[in-house]
């Protein structure tokens, strides 16, 4: 072996060890790289996928519709999150709260590509109801975007098509009439809300939508089922035919590339000028015109017009609203006022349950979808829900035109009444149809008028502000007229078409001029509360869809997380129980844990409600619920979301997995 000098061999080391200090300098492949930044996208074990992106396991890609998705997890994220009834809506809220932006900025941002990808349940030409939560000021506030009756509507507007010379129903029928569009308040309610607690520039926020409305997106199940079942009324409307229906008058099937170029158009418009162009001017006209239509564009058969004038479009208001709020155990529990329902039906019946030891009651066998009710559990809630209905059935509607009894929502949650109400549950026996509480003389007809549609989103940034929104076109694809690139809504159907009951009798929920039809929406807030009553920490945010059946969706969801500790996950794919007030109750058969067969004859749960008197359905249910939960990993605050398994939803956040 070669041996070499020693001085020659003390500076080959020398150079050596230069070298290595120059590569530790210099050299930045001595860095380790970053982790790869997978906020915004879903995350499992095989790694990360993007929404969007085509690739395997993408939550985008068109499936045809489910009754119920099998093995949803609940999703953690750090410090934000949103959920939706839409992968590529919930994306584009989170690439807002990633940049930064408010809860009310991914609103918008949402808004704007559901109305595009899940126009069957809302958009532009429809209304909504907005809960928020100020992490710095803490308070909540109410915003309410909900359609009006035009400035000419009669209490016979949706039942006559004249009071004096034509007392005969809208044709084809309220709903494809322009009778049913209401002067739409969604994007009055984005912008007061914006100019409140938006951070990011108003523009800015249509940019994803936009970008999908050119490039196209794929049709998902959920939208093919709707336009399959709405074909033989959009062909009667050009613009929806044109968009929806093939050349052949077929309806555009499952992920079919579907472009808005006129959505666009009309999103660019508003971003750049605001919610003016769409109050006033040519997108105003539009509405306009389309409400205004008297014959259809299929075969000329007439269509009675709507009242509404560009005047109703440009004194529309938007509407900041104190919540209303109750006290349920050792949280608040904060809802929608009039002229929604929603708030003050929940709250009745949490505050009845309120009277019973609900933690006694929790499902058995607790699963990934929340379990198996009890019995004595679905009785106490459905009985709770029953009396809450009596009392919205009677005493609420748009208190702007119809005050609420007594002393308003401090009447109807007052807990001696409430406990006075719970004194009307046997545990064993349904009550049926309960009777609406005495509040007083208050001459008011009961209004069960049905409702439809809708979508829901919650929402919580990086500050700890919240978004609870529900929002709507009212039934599937609205009115099936199209302006602009978007649905108008039939949300005047949701006021009684009716002015008095078979007696005569006033109906609080009657049509008048510029009144907002009674809702059954709920977005919903919970907090934890302090030792001295006040508000405390944000803890929850929930709601649904579902029409008049949305308080049922969320009172059980609340019930699911508050009483028997399940997660965001478990509590909004538990199964869908409650009732109205009428003597059926609803027990969910589309849920895995339910035995739905030949009526549910084989299911404990049924036969068990059956022995207690109830009449029970179990048809499917179609809640949208959206849940996001404060909790606790690894002694970490974070945050945990459920998405609706009965929808497409999806989760999203600044999510790991524990």
């Amino acid at each position: 072996m070669t041996r070499f000098p020693a001085h020659f061999r003390v500076a080959t080391a020398t150079l050596a060890l230069l070298a290595l200090a120059a590569c530790s300098d210099n050299d930045p492949v001595a860095t380790a790289p970053p982790p790869p930044d997978t906020a915004c996208d879903v995350l499992s074990s095989n790694g990360s996928v993007t929404v969007g992106s085509g690739l395997p396991g993408d939550p985008a890609a068109p499936e045809p519709a489910s009754g119920y998705r099998l093995g949803m997890q609940p999703v953690y994220a750090k410090t934000y999150m949103v959920v939706t009834a839409n992968p590529l809506a919930t994306k584009a809220g989170c690439a807002v709260l990633k940049k930064g932006g408010s809860a009310v900025d991914a609103a918008v941002a949402v808004q704007a590509v559901l109305g595009l990808v899940e126009p069957q349940s809302s958009g532009l030409g429809g209304g909504a109801f907005m809960l928020h939560y100020d992490a710095t000021a803490k308070k909540v506030v109410a915003f309410d975007g909900r359609e009006t009756a035009p400035a000419a509507a009669t209490a016979n507007y949706l039942r006559w098509i004249d009071d004096a010379t034509q007392q005969t129903p809208p044709l084809p029928n309220a709903r494809a009439s322009g009778r049913s569009i209401g002067t739409p308040g969604v994007l009055k309610m984005l912008d007061l809300a914006h100019q409140r607690h938006g951070t990011m520039a108003w523009a800015e926020l249509f940019t994803p939508a936009i970008d999908l409305a050119k490039q196209g997106f794929a049709i998902s199940g959920r939208l093919a089922q709707a336009i399959s079942g709405s074909q033989p009324q959009l062909v009667h409307d050009s613009e929806a035919a044109a968009y929806f229906l093939n050349a052949d008058g077929s309806p555009k099937a499952l992920g079919t590339a579907l472009k808005n170029p006129a959505y666009a158009e009309t999103l660019g418009t508003l971003a750049e000028q605001g919610t003016k162009a769409f109050y006033s001017g040519p997108i105003a006209q539009s509405i306009v015109d389309k409400i205004q239509i008297t014959a259809s564009a299929k075969d000329g058969s007439p269509i009675t017009p709507g009242k509404t004038t560009l005047a109703d479009l440009a004194n529309y208001q938007a509407k900041a609203r104190e919540a209303v709020c109750i006290d349920y155990r050792s949280h608040k529990v904060c809802g929608m006022p009039p002229p929604s329902s929603g708030g003050i039906a929940v709250a009745q019946a949490l505050g009845v349950l309120e009277n019973f030891d609900l933690a006694a009651h929790k499902p058995a066998a607790i699963d990934l979808y929340g379990g198996k009710p009890t019995v004595m559990g679905v009785h106490l809630v459905s009985e709770a829900l029953r009396l809450a209905y009596a009392d919205r059935d009677k005493y609420v509607a748009d208190t702007d035109f119809v005050p609420l009894p007594g002393s308003g929502v401090a009447t109807m949650l007052d807990k001696s009444y409430l406990k006075t109400r719970a004194g009307l549950i046997s545990p064993t026996r349904s009550i049926g149809v309960a009777p609406a509480g005495d509040l007083g003389p208050v001459p008011l007809g009961v209004d069960k008028t049905p409702e439809g549609g809708t979508t829901h989103f919650t929402i919580v940034d990086k500050k700890g502000n919240a978004v609870s929104m529900t929002t709507t076109v009212e039934s599937t694809l609205g009115s099936f007229h199209m302006a602009r690139g978007f649905m108008l809504n039939n949300q005047l159907t949701d006021f009684s078409s009716s002015p008095t009951d078979s007696t005569g009798t006033p109906i609080a929920n009657r049509v008048a001029p510029g009144k907002r039809p009674r809702s059954s929406m709920a977005p919903t807030l919970v907090f934890q509360k302090n030792a001295d009553g006040s508000l405390g920490a944000l803890a929850m945010g929930t709601g649904s869809p579902g029409g008049a059946t949305i308080i049922q969706y969320v009172t059980k969801t609340l019930v699911g997380v508050l009483d028997w500790g399940l997660d965001a996950q478990q509590a909004t794919a538990m199964v869908d129980f409650g009732a109205a007030n009428s003597a059926t109750t609803n027990v969910g058969g589309e849920h895995p844990n339910v035995v739905a067969a030949d009526g549910g004859i084989n299911d404990p749960l049924v036969q068990g409600l059956k022995a207690l008197g109830h009449t029970v359905s179990v048809a499917a249910q179609s809640s949208g619920i959206s849940t996001i939960v404060r909790s606790q990993v690894g002694g970490a605050p974070s945050w945990t979301g459920g998405a609706d398994p009965r929808r497409e939803g999806l989760v999203l956040g600044d999510t790991f997995r524990p």
